[in-house]
């Protein structure tokens, strides 16, 4: 990709324990508060029913939250948007359970639970909750996922001239998945991109580049979840619109591929 693209954001989500949405994380990313994280928060999107809330797991209840919350900071439908969920590991709380049962019990297996275990789960509650028939895109890039979910939908918001709905999130290991896989605490982000317009709280300007390096550990913008979680890696871009800081910032989107961008306000 040569030329730069360039795509407005309409809409921000954000869900973290101690970090509900995002009026919550701009205040912390500005410096305006502290964060006291709570790992046993969950979050309880009010687009699921309370039943529906209590079964699914909390991958879906938290790609839905920062989802709602993108879209309700804009004047579109969520039914209307094409989606990109992007996740490093799916729900590992799942994973580990159908490890554990298919290695012990494996007629024990709970076809709920099976279910759930597809990487794009969330998706389609998102898509049965809100009635959306329009594109849906599950994206899964290890460390670089959220890089990847950002050119994915931005490249779908340009060819298509429409908003597109991003929502990135990831949640903890736990057992024995805890030695092989650095994901601690819960962290979901979501934007609505769009054609430039005036409605937009910042435009980006997207172009691909060499990774000629590794990019510089950012733990302190906000330790212990940017270290923590591979969604995260939107903590950067985040930290700048919370501030309106113009400046360059890089993401890696593949293991040899990097996401030069520029924040316009």
């Amino acid at each position: 990709m040569s030329a730069r693209i360039a795509v407005g954001i309409e809409g921000i989500g954000v869900w973290a324990g101690g970090m509900p949405d995002w009026s919550r994380a701009a205040e912390a990313l500005c410096g305006n508060v502290d964060i006291a994280p709570d790992a046993a928060a969950r979050p309880a999107p009010s687009l699921l029913s309370p039943n529906e809330r209590r079964r699914a797991p909390e991958s879906v209840l938290l790609a839905i939250e920062v989802a709602a919350q993108a879209c309700a900071m804009t004047q579109h439908l969520p039914g209307d948007l094409p989606h990109v969920f992007a996740s490093a590991f799916g729900d590992l709380a799942i994973n580990d359970y159908l490890c554990a049962t298919l290695a012990r019990t494996p007629g024990d297996v709970s076809p709920t639970k099976f279910h759930n275990s597809v990487h794009n789960a969330p998706a389609g509650y998102w898509a049965i909750a809100t009635g959306c028939r329009e594109s849906s895109t599950a994206v899964a890039a290890g460390a670089s996922t959220f890089g990847a979910g950002l050119l994915e939908a931005a490249l779908l918001a340009q060819a298509q001239m429409r908003p597109v709905l991003l929502a990135a999130y990831d949640v903890p290991a736990c057992g024995p998945l805890l030695d092989v896989i650095a994901c601690r605490v819960a962290f979901g982000a979501a934007f609505v991109l769009a054609p430039p317009s005036a409605r937009a709280l910042a435009t980006i300007e997207l172009e691909l580049a060499p990774a000629t390096a590794p990019l510089a550990d950012a733990s302190r913008l906000l330790h212990p979840l940017y270290a923590a979680n591979p969604a995260a890696r939107s903590l950067p871009l985040l930290r700048a619109l919370a501030r309106r800081t113009r400046q360059p910032l890089r993401l890696d989107a593949a293991p040899d591929l990097q996401l030069a961008m520029e924040i316009l306000f």
